[in-house]
């Protein structure tokens, strides 16, 4: 029997929303209660308002009943801890029919959302409009929240791909159902509102991103003037040595803005797991893959122990250019640097077959997986990297893929480190020897998403329905937390699991904790969320 502060709670939501939002049914609690990798909170009951004005009742039923509310936007957090909440006992108040676009500008290259707008959604609403304007995507499922990925800090693929960082105006509802806006927004006649981030005065949106001080109801994002011409590249590096070279050749191109875009390096592991699942069909595959067995993977698909990809933008000079110079940076340091435009990647798919009987080269797998990425890198959202997430799944993925539903063991462990070679080399051979020592295959990518730091994305991919592996996947996550923070390596983003990471005392948690018993003094919105609970 689930259990509740106030008797009349849910019959205040209901009366708020609808009984009809209200949702205490057993399975659906179970449902929403389970993630890719093992988590015990309890949900007592989803409510789903349709707007601002119920969100912000259901704030004030919250803190006058004293009871914990944990907001979502779609809820596919997956390998952080999907819809789970961070602290038992909470009522989940699903944002998923706030899902409008209530305000676009093609002149100005803006769109303002609300949290249930996804990445298909707001894609299709581009292409409707035959807009000359583009999205930033990730690689997460289509069906993801535009601003669920913004406030956790996610990060995509073009130029724009930094979200948080080319978004501004929030709406935003405090625990006590206040509602202030960012920036110049809080001016009713600011023109500048939905486009200049700073406003006047101290700002205060990054507040909102990553903590539990107030509910994100309205949020504007800036988009990406399609550019003249766009042209992808691809390379590889055959030994795991070459990593820091490579590094340190593409960051002085980062910063003196020849390359514009994020650049993307994944691990011989990684690219297998977009490929293909697990090869239990051939003999001697235990897990761990071995680093033997994945040398001849490489060989066999023509892969390297390092795969970058990114992209250039611009005009057709400017295009040429920033070719030219990232091939004289990479020389020497990576094979096989290909450039791809739209032109070629047609020629490729066409003459594929060909091409494998001359070569032996299997061009049409391989183009099965740098389309969708070429995809991510003009804005278009794609489910091609979910199927990863089934890597050691013995059936195949289905057309319909839940990783909660299906037992897909995914846990995302995501460090920064400095933009340097021997940085990357350290963090990588850490993270790969302590997976493979608690038998994970180490699928590791690295992201220079902006001028002067790597995004680390290292990837504990398992079956959940195999006895035992939640509880390794769980210390290999720990044992990963704890060592490379000795390093100074610290993660962007936690699980619901281990929040407590982003807190280490000190003045800076004391001044959280301030802002937090002011705003929030029953701590009843989201508890326990990159914060430790406050003692009352």
């Amino acid at each position: 029997m689930r259990q509740y502060k106030c008797d009349s709670a849910l019959e205040q939501w209901a009366e708020a929303v609808g009984p009809d939002y209200v949702v205490t049914g057993e399975a659906v609690l179970r449902q929403a209660e389970t993630s890719t990798f093992a988590t015990n909170r309890r949900i007592s009951a989803i409510v789903r308002p349709a707007n601002r004005e119920e969100v912000q009742e259901c704030l004030r039923i919250a803190t006058r009943c004293q009871t914990a509310i944990y907001p979502i936007s779609s809820g596919k957090n997956w390998g952080y801890g999907s819809r789970v909440p961070c602290s038992d006992n909470c009522v989940l108040l699903d944002l998923g029919r706030m899902n409008h676009i209530v305000d676009f500008s093609e002149e100005l290259a803006y769109v303002t959302v609300e949290p249930g707008v996804t990445q298909s959604q707001l894609y299709a609403f581009l292409r409707e409009r035959h807009s000359a304007l583009w999205m930033d995507a990730t690689g997460a499922s289509p069906s993801c929240s535009l601003i669920g990925n913004t406030m956790e800090r996610g990060f995509g693929h073009t130029p724009y791909g930094d979200h948080f960082a080319h978004t501004c105006g929030l709406e935003v509802v405090l625990p006590d159902g206040t509602v202030i806006e960012t920036g110049f927004a809080r001016f009713a006649s600011a023109q500048a509102a939905p486009l200049h981030r700073w406003g006047v005065g101290p700002f205060l949106d990054g507040l909102f991103s990553q903590s539990n001080f107030g509910v994100v109801t309205r949020m504007t994002i800036w988009l990406m003037p399609a550019p003249e011409y766009f042209q992808a590249y691809y390379f590889r590096c055959e030994g795991e040595e070459g990593l820091s070279a490579m590094i340190d050749a593409l960051r002085p191109l980062r910063l003196s803005g020849t390359l514009r875009s994020a650049s993307h390096i994944a691990n011989d592991y990684k690219v297998l797991q977009a490929l293909r699942q697990y090869p239990w069909d051939q003999p001697g595959c235990a897990t761990p893959l071995s680093a033997e067995a994945m040398k001849g993977f490489r060989k066999t698909l023509g892969i390297g122990a390092w795969n970058g990809s990114g992209a250039l933008y611009g005009t057709k000079g400017q295009v040429r250019e920033a070719r030219r110079l990232l091939r004289r940076a990479l020389a020497g340091k990576v094979t096989n640097l290909t450039f791809l435009d739209d032109r070629l990647l047609g020629l490729a798919a066409r003459f594929a077959r060909f091409y494998q009987f001359f070569s032996g080269w299997d061009l049409k797998l391989m183009l099965e997986v740098l389309t969708p990425v070429y995809g991510l890198m003009k804005g278009i959202p794609t489910e091609n990297p979910m199927t990863s997430t089934y890597w050691r799944k013995r059936d195949p993925p289905p057309a319909s893929m839940d990783p909660d539903r299906d037992g897909c063991g995914l846990v995302w462990f995501s460090p920064v480190a400095p933009n340097k070679g021997d940085d990357a080399r350290r963090l990588t051979g850490i993270a790969t020897e302590t997976m493979l020592r608690y038998g994970f295959e180490p699928a590791i990518s690295l992201t220079i998403l902006i001028d002067r730091s790597i995004s680390c994305i290292v990837s504990i991919t398992y079956d959940r329905h195999v006895a035992g592996e939640d509880e390794r996947a769980k210390a290999c996550y720990q044992e990963l937390l704890s060592t490379l923070a000795g390093y100074g390596y610290h993660p962007y983003r936690l699980t619901v699991n281990s929040m407590d990471a982003a807190s280490e005392g000190g003045a800076y948690t004391e001044l959280l904790q301030t802002l937090k018993r002011t705003l929030d003094p029953g701590a009843i919105l989201a508890p326990g969320r990159y914060l430790p609970i406050v003692p009352t």
